[in-house]
């Protein structure tokens, strides 16, 4: 074993063989904002084998404030996020094979993605999302890391199919509250602190130390001083229709059927087109309209007060609005 990773062979639980493990493993990260970017980080550092890294959005600077992975370079440049966190995280470590998607996650793009996954780390910000991933990973057996943050407040929980409540008995007992970092801003200690307790997990499974693992859901509020860990054991219901003995997974359905949805607290309509689309053409043809900005990756383009971003796998962020007819309005004059 080189010396990069010494200090972490020296703490015995993870040892000469441990370390082996997780250079040996796959994780998914669905997610590369504030969690998804400091996670990946600290797996990359940890020396893991492989990271596949999942979002559809690129680099404002209003990310910049939490999101350590980016500069104020790739928010000029509207970088995808993906592509902005693999150009740093190779530069940290280039032995860390990276796998990185600039795409939605829905069931039918991220089942594509699970071939020999150990593991997947919750980083977005989507409560459909999570709900596709729970039915998805209870039905493949895989182990993921629930984690979310808003305000000075966060929360995070292992979820181990076949043995622990899934994420829909959890939030049965215990409805989200609704809030988003958009609505009442965050600080980033309060990311930190859910990434420390998401990648320390994802570390004890990795080596396969499930005695280690934490059982109970953790909580806390920072600014208010509070830390709290409850058992959440009696959360799990025999008939959900995710975890339970007759599963249903019927979110796996109902995604596909979404193709236009408001992006909370942002006042952002997505719509996706169900197919590609060929950026150079609507580059040239949306500049007789108006000034167009493109990299590699996106047009993004300005039209009646609304800023239109477009992704080349057919989805567009429509900001400006929360009106998904007006969005979708001004979308079909442009696009037809």
């Amino acid at each position: 074993m080189n010396d990069r990773y010494s200090r972490q062979v020296l703490f015995q639980p993870i040892g000469q063989e441990g370390q082996r493990k997780i250079q040996e493993k796959h994780v998914l990260i669905l997610g590369c904002g504030a969690l998804g970017s400091a996670n990946a980080e600290n797996l990359a550092r940890a020396g893991i084998g492989k990271l596949t890294i999942i979002d559809r959005d690129y680099v404002e600077s209003s990310n910049l404030q939490r999101q350590l992975l980016f500069s104020e370079k790739d928010a000029i440049e509207q970088l995808p996020k993906v592509i902005a966190a693999k150009n740093r995280l190779k530069q940290i470590n280039s032995a860390v094979e990276i796998d990185a998607h600039i795409m939605d996650a829905t069931a039918n793009t991220l089942v594509r993605l699970l071939n020999e996954v150990d593991l997947v780390i919750d980083a977005t910000d989507n409560f459909d999302i999570r709900f596709i991933m729970n039915d998805l990973f209870q039905q493949q057996s895989i182990p993921w890391i629930y984690g979310s943050c808003v305000g000075s407040t966060g929360m995070s929980y292992t979820i181990l199919p076949d043995q622990t409540p899934c994420l829909q008995c959890l939030l049965s007992a215990a409805p989200p509250s609704g809030a988003t970092c958009d609505s009442v801003g965050i600080i980033s200690p309060a990311v930190q602190m859910v990434v420390a307790h998401q990648t320390t997990e994802a570390l004890k499974l990795l080596v396969e130390d499930a005695d280690a693992l934490r059982s109970r859901l953790l909580t806390f509020d920072l600014w208010n001083n509070h830390y709290q860990t409850i058992n959440v054991d009696k959360a799990k219901r025999g008939d959900c229709s995710s975890c339970g003995s007759d599963p249903s997974y019927s979110y796996l359905t109902y995604e596909s059927q979404t193709k236009t949805e408001i992006l909370c607290g942002r006042e952002t309509v997505q719509i996706r087109a169900g197919r590609e689309f060929n950026l150079e053409e609507l580059a040239s043809r949306l500049e007789k309209s108006g000034p167009v900005k493109t990299n590699t990756f996106i047009v993004s383009f300005e039209y009646k007060a609304l800023r239109f971003v477009f992704f080349r796998d057919g989805r567009t962020l429509i900001h400006g609005t929360d009106s998904i007819e007006k969005a979708k309005s001004v979308y079909y004059q442009l696009i037809g």
